[in-house]
């Protein structure tokens, strides 16, 4: 091979760094010792991926093209075979195979499920699509982001084993797709779906209209309902490292809902202030308060089947 496999470590941890302070600090001080070498290459691979997906330079069938090369290779990986001619950054996910040695592991399913997003993302840019394959979108990423979580973090501990598990992380991919709507659009991502846009006469980028404003409300109704179970789900998880890491990544999104619902659910192309101090200190606040109310919400625990919750996708 052109590279030393072995080496990916640094480079992993160099892109997190580079990509997000947050994410290299958190795996940095929450994860489990013995996995913060593949935690960083999970998140540095992927952030290589998306980043050359998002590039202004190539054509869509390139991306799409290179999202498929991706997806093979780790196919490739799981049946033991390591193709010639991979680049340092492919390396980091032949690592994150070679690890791998559980059968059905929490990273496999990561794995899995991220790429399944990224070839999602290559194939819908400037393709308005439906409710149903949005809703695709958010679960898999729920899955992996979940996965991910309780395989880093306190993975001898066990964790809820329910479909509310994935919850709070598809509440975060929603306000997340609302956050980004104005940069995505212009980038060919449209977040809202193709029957909502049909039905109210709407293209993606009349987000100042009252009908554009109601689709967003019921967005956030339903992130904040699925927030509000998630948070009783991430209640029950026995280690604590663990419990903190999830309240604290769903905190950053509570606080953009809290901005999106003060503008009267009219998106705005940036929120600056979401990096403030102030904003830094009330996430701070709720992750903390979390924590402190798990033991109560533990004693008197809520029904967290998604059936029961009798939420309707709108």
């Amino acid at each position: 091979m052109n590279h030393t496999l072995n080496n990916s470590h640094s480079l992993a941890a160099a892109i997190t760094k580079e990509a997000s302070k947050q994410t290299y600090y958190t795996i940095r001080l929450f994860v489990d010792r013995d996995r913060v070498g593949d935690a960083y290459r999970a998140y540095g691979y992927f952030r290589w991926v998306d980043d050359v997906l998002d590039a202004e330079t190539g054509q869509r069938s390139e991306k799409i093209a290179f999202v498929n090369r991706q997806k093979s290779l780790l196919e490739a990986c799981y049946r033991g075979e390591i193709p010639e001619g991979l680049s340092a950054e492919e390396g980091m996910l032949v690592d994150l195979v070679r690890d791998d040695t559980a059968k059905n592991s929490g990273l496999q399913s990561y794995l899995r499920n991220m790429m399944a997003v990224m070839v999602f993302d290559a194939e819908r840019r400037g393709q308005v699509i439906s409710q149903a394959e949005l809703s695709g979108y958010s679960r898999a990423l729920a899955v992996a982001v979940t996965e991910a979580m309780y395989y880093f973090i306190g993975h001898d501990d066990p964790s809820p084993s329910h479909e509310a598990r994935y919850l709070a992380v598809t509440a975060a991919h929603i306000t997340h797709m609302l956050r980004d709507a104005f940069e995505d659009a212009q980038a060919g991502y449209f977040n809202i779906p193709r029957e909502y846009l049909q039905a109210n006469g709407l293209s993606p980028q009349d987000v100042e209209s009252m009908a554009y404003r109601e689709w967003v409300c019921g967005r956030v109704q339903l992130a904040r309902m699925y927030f509000k179970a998630g948070r009783e789900c991430t209640a029950q998880v026995k280690n604590l490292r663990c419990r903190l890491a999830g309240f604290a990544y769903t905190a950053r999104f509570e606080w953009m809902l809290r901005a999106i619902e003060r503008d009267n659910y009219c998106l705005r192309p940036e929120y600056p202030e979401r990096k403030s101090l102030r904003a830094g200190l009330w996430m701070i606040w709720l992750t903390l308060a979390s924590v402190l109310a798990s033991p109560r919400m533990r004693a008197n625990p809520q029904s967290l089947t998604v059936q029961n919750l009798r939420i309707k996708e709108l």
